[in-house]
């Protein structure tokens, strides 16, 4: 059995490492010659993702500099694939010895454990673990910067963290100024007050042991209309493939999602106009795309994020036992997760979701 850890068509990314292995990294084929990369602004792009920062955060300290080791020279891809990695130096493995036989609720331990025969790397969640999301943000970071030298904006923010929501991103008029001011704050709402009560939610479910989830928006501005292909190569299909690659991720709506269902259809179309020759919309129900491929109008979608299920709190399991065989047997067992994980993973995610749907947009842009 293998890992199935490469995405796209025309460019395509293949994350690899482990949470506790020697390194993680991300090889990109398919990035065109002669394109410049700004290295510190992919530098402050992973810094909004990095570990122990933030007492909201993990206080794993890993230092995330990307080391490229090809397809680039002098800071200008040459057309060869592009390999990045980033050297894993504050890993705490021994945290892991006595759980390696207990599979940690809400984690991948179980199912991982069934599918590989045991012989997946338990540690940190080894390649299931969120750590991979590094290197996904420095594939991400350049078709940020990519997309951004051909007019198309992405940004995020913190929508809610448990039931407490922030303002939302305007429908029709998302302004490049609220992309770039959003990215540039410490914990990324729209609406500072708001946020700081996010805050105190996050840190009240440290204290108990626990931990919140949230939903993260997105916007896209600046793509075109007739990106995307209709059936099975929507640009919903598309971006949903890939954040789904975001392990939290629990659901992803685009536009009015699920919330449309409550209204009638000449409240959710949107109706049509020219101005100065041009076509636009009154509104953005369809969040940018209909029948698969973008409309012009800005492109918006909410992903869900569950709490972080590494949690203090004691709960039940089992213990997983060999039966002598090629199978195995389950006793009960009690497990509280120690070591340094998030109380509340969605502040970190806000990157790792504009990384993605930047990748799946370049992707068919290409």
């Amino acid at each position: 059995m293998i890992m199935a850890s490469i995405y796209g068509n025309n460019i395509k990314i293949s994350i690899f490492g482990q949470s506790h292995s020697e390194a993680i990294g991300v090889v990109m084929d398919g990035i065109p010659a002669g394109i410049k990369i700004d290295v510190q602004q992919l530098q402050a792009f992973l810094e909004r993702r990095a570990p122990g920062r933030s007492a909201l955060a993990s206080q794993r300290m890993e230092s995330d500099v990307p080391e490229f080791v090809s397809g680039l020279i002098d800071g200008v891809t040459c057309g060869a694939p592009l390999c990045a990695v980033m050297r894993n130096t504050d890993v705490r493995s021994e945290d892991y010895l006595k759980i390696r036989d207990v599979p940690r609720p809400g984690h991948a331990d179980y199912t991982a454990f069934v599918k590989y025969n045991g012989n997946n790397d338990h540690r940190g969640g080894g390649h299931l673990s969120g750590r991979l999301t590094a290197p996904l943000c420095i594939a991400g970071g350049i078709c940020l910067q990519i997309l951004e030298q051909k007019g198309i904006e992405i940004g995020a923010h913190i929508a809610e963290i448990a039931g407490v929501s922030d303002e939302a991103f305007h429908p029709v008029n998302v302004c490049s100024d609220t992309l770039k001011a959003v990215k540039n704050k410490d914990f990324p709402t729209l609406c500072d007050e708001t946020g700081n009560i996010m805050k105190a939610v996050i840190l009240s479910a440290k204290n108990d042991g626990d931990s919140v989830g949230g939903i993260v928006a997105c916007a896209v501005i600046g793509v075109p209309a007739g990106l995307g292909d209709p059936i099975f190569d929507g640009v919903e299909n598309r971006i949903a493939n890939i954040v789904f690659g975001i392990p939290a991720v629990r659901g992803i709506e685009f536009g009015n999602g699920f919330a449309s269902t409550l209204l009638r259809g000449s409240a959710n179309n949107d109706a049509l106009y020219a101005e100065h020759g041009a076509v636009k919309m009154r509104s953005n129900n369809h969040g940018g795309i209909l029948g698969g491929m973008t409309s012009g109008m800005p492109l918006l979608f909410r992903v869900a994020v569950k709490p972080t299920p590494s949690i203090a709190q004691a709960q039940e399991s089992v213990r997983l036992r060999s039966d002598g065989g090629a199978g195995f047997t389950a006793d009960r067992a009690e497990i509280k997760v120690s070591g340094r994980h998030d109380p509340c993973i969605v502040p970190r995610v806000v990157p790792c979701v504009e990384a993605a749907a930047a990748i799946a947009i370049l992707d068919m842009m290409i």
